[in-house]
């Protein structure tokens, strides 16, 4: 438990210190993606999503922070309970913290490709209202980061996860006390990088999750494959507004084992959705 402990302290000293700190740069934005292909472990049934999303990046002297909330509404092949005819909502916030070692200690860290080094530390909760499992996620991020030398950035980050949910099961009434899983590893990495010559930007992340032991239910989880990336075309000056105010464009996300539901013996485990997405920068 000392590096859960150590994550949960070092997320709440980084905030503290971000806090104290004046932003050097910041982007605040909302956006809309709708999608007619999302999945559902147990489920099988294409399901469509409408997604809102607040997201805020900002960075300081010492390092960067991230945070986002996505909303989610299910259509009715995700019921909202047993038997209903609405779909599920869910709430998803993450945080993420990237401390600069560099700029901590003072020392140029870049080598060949890399331009710096530094940890990440951040935390997930979710909670969603559906007739089957209505998940209450919470976890726990901390490990190294790799920060490339790329226009625009590309992080990558080796990190520790602890996760636990308490689900509660609308078919059999059944409520699960929080339940911890084993701490696992992941690679996690995200990027945005600009198309030269023309306002697109290609963004996204792509995380490798390793197996967390047996879940709830005392069934073996899986590997998890969750890429998600997006080609945004900047129409700022078809609207007469600030370059990188509004953008549109497509995405398309690929989530295998979901969640850690193996694909082999769960349906709706893994997940191909392409979607459409507009973004408000401000």
């Amino acid at each position: 438990m000392k590096p859960i402990r150590l994550a949960a302290a070092f997320t709440l000293a980084a905030t503290c210190a971000c806090a104290a700190q004046a932003a050097d740069w910041s982007d605040t934005s909302l956006s809309y993606r709708y999608g007619s292909k999302f999945s559902e472990p147990f489920n099988g049934k294409d399901i469509v999503k409408h997604v809102v999303n607040f997201s805020h990046a900002s960075g300081y002297k010492y390092g960067s922070n991230f945070f986002s909330v996505d909303y989610l509404v299910s259509d009715e092949n995700d019921p909202s309970a047993v038997g209903a005819r609405s779909g599920a909502h869910e709430a998803y916030a993450l945080y993420r913290h990237t401390l600069d070692l560099g700029k901590v200690t003072g020392r140029k860290l870049a080598f060949g490709p890399v331009r710096g080094v530094g940890i990440t530390a951040g935390f997930d909760i979710n909670s969603k209202t559906d007739a089957g499992y209505n998940s209450k996620k919470r976890m726990l991020v901390l490990g190294p980061t790799v920060m490339f030398d790329v226009p625009g950035f590309l992080n990558v980050s080796l990190v520790a996860l602890h996760e636990s949910n308490a689900p509660y099961n609308g078919f059999t009434q059944t409520a699960t006390n929080r339940y911890r899983y084993d701490t696992h590893a992941a690679l996690f990495s995200s990027w945005s990088i600009p198309v030269p010559n023309v306002p697109l930007e290609f963004e996204g992340y792509a995380n490798y999750i390793g197996a967390k032991g047996l879940n709830e239910f005392g069934r073996p989880s899986a590997v998890e494959i969750n890429v998600d990336m997006k080609l945004m075309y900047d129409v700022s000056s078809l609207l007469g507004a600030n370059p990188k105010t509004f953008k549109v464009g497509v995405a398309y996300q690929y989530w295998k084992n979901k969640f850690g539901n193996p694909e082999d013996t769960v349906r709706g485990a893994t997940a191909r959705t392409p979607m459409v997405r507009a973004e408000y920068h401000f």
